[in-house]
């Protein structure tokens, strides 16, 4: 067959021998991008399979589709030169003036070449991975996808942010390991602050207890105590720790509980409320004050 193959090009005119060259070659680069493309895949299945730390399979996954990116990439390169060879164009002088037009590139692309640097230490320090939640460029949301070009992030509204990985200079990963689900309830000033904080404890440990919740929660709620005074409540907090990405499903819950347990002990969750002070002269007496109520005005008598 080879010798049939060998006469048969032969047989060809230059450039029909030219064009069936740069065909095969071409195809050639086709099955070499599917080859890589099937290789990665199964290698990072196989790295997967031996790995029980999640966050770590979520490293190998967005890795992959780098590995993916930069395969494509190469072999594109190579493909591109060896048609130039084909065609009969002199390659050498190209790859010559490659390292002149890349200088004078480089100083005109400065970001791009930021962006690509940037992009390759936030894979290899682990920073950001697909599928975590992320602040990063003044943006927020699902890591979609990363690349060393950029990450792509979709936020609660479902918008797509694409943040070029140069504008990255702080990094706020919310799903990394495990989080906490901090909870502030703000109860009237005349309740019983400790009644409260036994009602919150108690609704903490139902929701742990819960087949749901309790899987997402890793320890039991942690109570703070009283965080501030505001100007109408008592701000009480707590927290749980919770798996990573959970810390918001189980804080909505939560809240949805102590709501219910709050009304069921009569422990108010005060209205923003003002006192009215009308003033004070030297010798403690006050002026009276006007009420209309209902249409109708009445007095009420000054402090003597």
């Amino acid at each position: 067959m080879l010798d049939q193959l060998l006469s048969f090009g032969q047989q060809l005119s230059p450039a029909a021998a030219s064009t069936l060259r740069i065909a095969l070659i071409i195809v050639m680069a086709w099955i070499a991008v599917n080859f890589s493309h099937k290789l990665i895949a199964s290698f990072r299945i196989y790295i997967s399979r031996n790995i029980d730390d999640g966050e770590e399979v979520k490293r190998v996954a967005t890795l992959g589709r780098v590995f993916r990116y930069a395969a494509s990439v190469l072999i594109s390169l190579v493909t591109g030169i060896l048609v130039l060879a084909e065609v009969g164009v002199s390659v050498a002088p190209i790859l010559g003036a490659a390292g002149v037009v890349g200088l004078a590139v480089g100083f005109g692309a400065q970001s791009l070449v930021k962006d690509y640097f940037s992009g390759f230490f936030l894979l290899l320090e682990n920073q950001i991975r697909q599928g975590d939640v992320v602040e990063a460029g003044g943006k927020g949301g699902l890591v979609e996808e990363i690349t060393l070009r950029y990450v792509r992030m979709r936020d609660y509204d479902g918008h797509v942010h694409f943040v070029p990985n140069g504008s990255i200079t702080t990094v706020t990963n919310k799903t990394r390991g495990f989080a906490f689900a901090v909870v502030d309830a703000g109860v009237a000033y005349r309740e019983n602050v400790d009644q409260a904080l036994e009602v919150m404890r108690q609704v903490g440990a139902e929701l742990r207890a819960d087949p749901l919740f309790g899987a997402k929660i890793i320890d039991d709620i942690e109570i703070v105590g009283v965080d501030s005074w505001a100007d109408s409540a008592v701000i009480l907090r707590c927290r749980f720790k919770v798996a990573a990405i959970e810390q918001w499903g189980v804080r909505r819950e939560y809240l949805r509980r102590l709501k219910c347990a709050f009304d069921a002990a009569g422990i108010e969750i005060p209205f923003p409320h003002l006192t009215v002070y009308p003033g004070q002269g030297k010798d403690g007496s006050s002026p009276p004050l006007q009420l209309a109520v209902q249409g109708a005005t009445q007095q009420t008598g000054g402090t003597q």
